[in-house]
């Protein structure tokens, strides 16, 4: 399957769903120092704000491109189906994952496995985008999910 714009903006903004679910649900955890609340905290907001960027870059895009995408609905179902087996099995997979961690160190393993899937699922598919317009969002995609590892490690090793 080739993916277009608009189908990888709509996996990115699945998975950015998951990724919040999951950080929300972490924040719950007692066991957090302050600066592990404080980090969770923006990487939850952070996955707002891509969820945002990403459905942006959609509404940039011209309604021919848009109509030609076809029942986007059913595309959208679809996609989330996708992501949902790559990632998590489903949003409340995330929140489980989240609420299963019985340390801070653990919740913050789960957090950078998930955005190291993330990415790895993005590379998977790259080969399977239809244009270059595709190809610059899939890097911008990339670009935000490994900021979210590079903190999320540099973080977790200096709380070991």
């Amino acid at each position: 399957m080739k993916f277009s714009k608009n189908e990888l903006i709509e996996m990115a903004v699945q998975i950015e769903k998951s990724g919040y679910s999951f950080y929300d649900e972490a924040l719950k955890k007692k066991e957090l120092s302050e600066k592990g609340k404080k980090i969770l905290t923006i990487l939850r907001n952070e996955e707002v704000r891509h969820e945002k960027y990403f459905l942006s870059l959609r509404e940039e895009l011209d309604d021919l491109e848009l109509d030609d995408s076809g029942d986007w609905e059913t595309i959208s179902n679809y996609i989330k189906t996708i992501t949902d087996f790559r990632l998590f099995n489903n949003k409340d997979s995330a929140v489980r994952l989240a609420a299963q961690a019985v340390s801070e160190d653990e919740i913050f393993e789960y957090a950078i496995r998930f955005e190291k899937d993330t990415i790895l699922y993005f590379y998977t598919i790259k080969d399977n985008v239809i244009n270059s317009d595709a190809v610059k969002t899939l890097k911008s995609i990339i670009e935000e999910e490994i900021s979210h590892v590079l903190r999320l490690t540099e973080y977790k090793q200096s709380i070991n």
